[in-house]
């Protein structure tokens, strides 16, 4: 059973176990078992790193019985601290239409009002300032498995925020959306899909006809879970701006940025030989605890089910199973990131190899990039001790950007 030990006196009673034994026990044999180097998980991997990577995984796994170990913002109210910048963004029904509609409808799911953060160059600049002459935004969507983290700017998501502004001079600021994050049993189910796509869609249309940013001065960046959201928000905007004359979706941002993008939720990667199966001991989701796994597709999916990740376009556009309509026409340019050792590569590389037969490889307009960063870890811009990677792949982001 997943968070069976989420309630207290058994939380609190697990949590203290765990800190006890990982700090006398497993610590020290971590450190020994990684001191040879053929004995770490990657051989380029410092005796650091493959510590810190075995206890990030047990943290993980810990999770799966108490839940989450700590409280983070979410989409009911603005967190306030030092130099956040939190907004209200407002909901935009007006905008939703077509195959997302009826799914909304199907699913119980509303629009919402709901918070944005920001984080600028300009540390005076007022939160949801006008674009100034020169302004370039990168509007990120978190990651967290669609259940967990947050857009809020002391989540370790916003390290990605703050790399970019500090490799990318093009880029002057970011805002990221407090989208609905999803829940299931154990927990009281609420906000699945399409909600947190309802959301995406309003934080784009708050950049673009509230403030008045041109939208090719807006990237719109997604890591793992906000990688999916991201191209559905994409594809949504694409497939429905000549639907109807008096919808007025905002129009196509001028990039797309995916890090390790969490795309495909179906089963089609699955199996002994691909890289969830060969990867877990390179990685801190591994692949030998399915449950959180299972609770994030059963969450976010909601009413329609786990088979509705198999072929749906919106959830799994990397999946093998998706033909029909798994078509990336029309996607404004695109950079797409990944890790070497990360057990989501062989989905972010069918997810490559769709997108560049559909619009073409290359840096300009409507084509697509591909970086990957070798023995790297998913979604490894968010760990600032990742390095030289890190590093390595924000620069290759920040190349990306000049040339846009």
């Amino acid at each position: 059973m997943v968070y069976e030990l989420r309630e207290q006196p058994w939380f609190g009673l697990y949590v203290t176990y765990q800190v006890f034994t990982t700090a006398l026990f497993r610590l020290p044999y971590w450190s020994i078992v990684s001191y040879r180097r053929s004995w770490r998980p990657r051989l380029s991997w410092t005796v650091k790193r493959s510590v810190l990577v075995r206890l990030f995984r047990h943290l993980f796994r810990m999770t799966q019985r108490t839940g989450p170990l700590t409280t983070f913002p979410t989409h009911h109210a603005i967190v306030p601290g030092p130099g956040v910048k939190g907004v209200w963004v407002e909901a935009a029904p007006h905008l939703i239409t077509g195959e997302i509609m009826v799914l909304a409808t199907a699913a119980d799911v509303q629009c919402a009002r709901i918070p944005g953060y920001w984080i600028d160059r300009d540390k005076e600049l007022p939160a949801g300032a006008p674009p100034r002459p020169g302004d370039k935004v990168l509007y990120r969507l978190h990651g967290g498995a669609y259940i967990q983290l947050s857009a809020h700017p002391q989540d370790p998501t916003a390290n990605i925020a703050r790399g970019i502004l500090k490799y990318c001079p093009s880029i002057t600021r970011t805002f990221a959306i407090e989208y609905r994050l999803s829940t299931a049993k154990p927990y009281k189910p609420s906000n699945p899909f399409p909600a947190a796509l309802l959301d995406a869609v309003a934080g784009y249309n708050y950049l673009v006809n509230t403030l008045g940013f041109h939208p090719a001065d807006i990237i719109v960046q997604g890591d793992s879970a906000g990688g999916n959201l991201a191209l559905a928000m994409i594809r949504y905007l694409r497939d429905y701006q000549d639907f109807h004359p008096d919808l007025r979706l905002p129009p196509l941002p001028g990039g797309l940025l995916l890090l390790s993008p969490w795309a495909d939720l179906s089963v089609s990667h699955e199996g002994p030989n691909t890289s969830i199966a060969k990867h877990y001991s390179s990685d801190y989701l591994g692949s030998r605890g399915p449950e959180r796994v299972s609770y994030s597709k059963r969450a976010f999916l909601g009413p329609f089910g786990l088979g509705f990740a198999e072929r749906n376009v919106y959830v799994s556009p990397a999946s093998l199973n998706v033909w029909v309509g798994a078509r990336f026409g029309g996607f404004p340019r695109t950079l797409v990131c990944s890790g070497g050792a990360e057990p989501l590569l062989d989905s972010i590389r069918s997810l490559w190899w769709k997108m560049e037969r559909d619009m073409g490889k290359g840096e300009g307009p409507g084509q697509i990039a591909y970086h990957e960063a070798r023995d790297s870890l998913h979604d490894h811009l968010i760990f600032p001790w990742h390095e030289p990677e890190v590093g390595e792949t924000l620069q290759r982001i920040a190349e990306w950007m000049e040339r846009g």
